[in-house]
């Protein structure tokens, strides 16, 4: 599972004309799921999210969780993280898993989020042409693999 992690002051996803997920203080976070994944990758990540020290302390340094500052997630399937540019002009998505497979591990990743923020996680629509807003603070926008954990 690789993810892509930005620190917002705030963050919308509208589907349609119509905003279904907004965040303010938090992390936007897009989601590309490989068939190979499972519950131990989303345990892991979602585990490194939370506790992340990308926050501002009160001294301007960044040393402060998600969990620190009470912060929300919004978290966004996007599976063009898994493009392959090797060959040609025109991206291939043949590592994305298919959706049967990677629904219901989105579904897992945001019910683990839930659970260990302890907080409601706000989503996109799995599968939907998604328009998403984000105020990018710092910027901070960090990658995470979960394939490289060492």
């Amino acid at each position: 599972m690789k993810i892509v992690v930005q620190r917002v002051s705030e963050a919308s996803v509208k589907v349609e004309g119509k905003i279904i997920g907004k965040i303010d203080t938090g992390l936007l976070i897009f989601i590309g799921i490989i068939a190979e994944d499972t519950q131990e990758d989303i345990d892991w990540l979602v585990n490194k999210i939370v506790n992340l020290r990308i926050f501002h302390d009160s001294d301007g340094i960044m040393n402060l969780s998600l969990k620190d500052v009470d912060g929300n997630i919004l978290a966004i399937s996007q599976f063009t993280l898994h493009a392959s540019t090797k060959k040609g002009n025109r991206p291939s998505y043949i590592y994305a898993a298919r959706p049967e497979i990677a629904k219901p591990l989105y579904d897992a990743f945001v019910n683990t989020a839930k659970t260990v923020l302890g907080k409601p996680v706000q989503t996109g629509v799995f599968g939907a042409d998604m328009k998403v807003n984000l105020v990018n603070e710092g910027p901070v926008t960090i990658i995470i693999d979960s394939k490289n954990r060492l």
